[in-house]
């Protein structure tokens, strides 16, 4: 995701400041990597520079000043272009998980991949447990559903390719070593 888009969409709710911005991305998109701090605000000095929002009154409640940011029409003409592209699936599908079990098959041997494998497939079956748990939570809101429905959905075609990979490499193994 875009953080300069995504800052954009929580500015066209209403004016913010940084800490509030913070604050409302892990709110809104609890299953994603959070945003530091310092990241917002680079973000949001780019977002002035470009025109895309206005910097408006400093506020001081009980810490440091808080300058409040407000989304421009320009802004908001740029958040709504971008909503309307769809989204390319990215040709590079690697992550850490398939570079792990191949770096395991060529550095290490089958048994080492497998081991892997299977302590892996318990650490996503406990993720989507916790994942399931905030689902079914009666108090979820529509948000926290959606995203671990997301999250469920990655988390389950990970599992499917984790076992797989578990009885291919455990064929492999069979085969090589009768």
């Amino acid at each position: 995701m875009s953080a300069g888009h995504a800052l954009l969409g929580l500015l066209a709710e209403g004016e913010r400041h940084g800490y509030d911005l913070r604050r409302q991305y892990q709110r809104r998109f609890p299953a994603a990597k959070p945003l530091a701090a310092a990241q917002i605000y680079a973000t949001l000095d780019r977002l002035l520079r470009d025109g895309l929002v206005v910097a408006g009154a400093t506020e001081r409640v009980g810490g440091p000043d808080r300058t409040i940011f407000t989304v421009t029409a320009q802004g908001r003409a740029e958040l709504q272009r971008w909503l309307s592209q769809v989204e390319v699936p990215s040709e590079y599908v690697a992550n850490l998980l398939s570079m792990k079990v191949i770096l395991a098959l060529l550095v290490a041997d089958d048994g080492a991949a497998a081991d892997f494998l299977r302590r892996q497939r318990e650490a996503h079956l406990a993720r989507m447990r916790e994942h399931t748990r905030v689902k079914s939570d009666p108090g979820a809101d529509l948000l926290r559903v959606v995203a671990a429905d997301y999250a469920l959905n990655h988390l389950d075609a990970d599992l499917r390719w984790i076992d797989a990979t578990l009885q291919r490499v455990t064929q492999l193994a069979k085969e090589i070593r009768p």
